[in-house]
């Protein structure tokens, strides 16, 4: 009998009923597509950085990252998903020791060859608490199950760890293009809106210039981003800022706001090497 991670935020975070959410991330999606750069339309990502809050917040900003999936429907085959710890303290990188994470719309089954790779790796750890309550990932995956036909996943939850260390475990799982990886994390935490905007705008030329040294108060997983930037930069890969916004833009009041960004990671072009 599979072990299985039931959904913790289904309800609050994102609507617990099958139908609704589907119709939900259908809408996004629908209107994330129609407004995909003609420039960038083709572009199947190697990693994507996108938001963890509820979907009414940052929905719409996680779209436009997962909207670009849709060109590796059949091809993608395993997504490796990296979040911030929220409330179990981690030294590493946790996996969550079980064998299916369930949401309202299925289940996905972990990717055991590809966790099998990690094994002896000493920032590697497991720990199903840290996974059983952790939102970050969680809110990941309906999206997943709705740009994706068949695949498997590797969720990593990161706790203390530097960016060469999370770099040298993305780099075990890099495969080719039948992996993605994906980094969860929002933005700044409760400033005022205009503050916000200034310290969220910092903080994406701090990631478009390459640099891993993100605090946390820059964002709340700026452990797992500094880690795919160390590794995007070995691997040659390129950002793009898909959209940027917070709460007070969405659904929330501007006394108190959560910024939110998307980001696509993709391998460099010719042109754009020679530009």
């Amino acid at each position: 009998m599979p072990t299985i991670r039931h959904p913790a935020v289904a309800g609050a975070f994102y609507p617990g009923n099958r139908q609704i959410l589907a119709d939900d991330i259908e809408t996004l999606l629908a209107a994330a597509l129609h407004d995909i750069d003609q420039d960038i339309e083709q572009i199947l990502p190697k990693a994507m950085v996108v938001p963890h809050a509820g979907y009414v917040y940052s929905g719409q900003t996680a779209a436009m990252a997962y909207a670009r999936l849709a060109a590796g429907r059949k091809t993608i085959k395993r997504m490796v998903l990296l979040g911030p710890v929220h409330r179990v303290p981690v030294r590493g990188l946790a996996l969550p020791g079980i064998d299916v994470f369930a949401t309202p719309l299925g289940n996905i089954e972990l990717d055991k060859a590809a966790i099998a790779l990690l094994a002896g790796m000493k920032q590697v750890v497991v720990s199903p608490a840290a996974h059983a309550q952790e939102h970050s990932l969680e809110v990941q995956l309906p999206f997943m199950q709705s740009v994706l036909d068949d695949f498997k996943l590797v969720p990593l939850a990161v706790g203390d760890a530097t960016p060469a260390e999370v770099a040298q475990v993305l780099d075990v799982l890099w495969g080719g293009p039948e992996t993605v990886i994906v980094v969860s994390s929002d933005l700044s935490h409760f400033l005022p809106y205009a503050l916000a905007c200034a310290v969220d705008q910092q903080t994406v030329q701090h990631i478009l210039g390459m640099k891993s040294s993100l605090t946390h108060s820059q964002a709340c997983g700026g452990t797992p981003i500094n880690g795919l930037v160390f590794a995007a930069r070995k691997h040659q890969l390129r950002p793009r800022l898909l959209d940027l916004c917070n709460s007070g833009d969405t659904a929330g009041d501007k006394s108190r706001v959560v910024g939110y960004a998307s980001f696509i990671f993709s391998e460099e072009t010719s042109d754009a090497r020679n530009a």
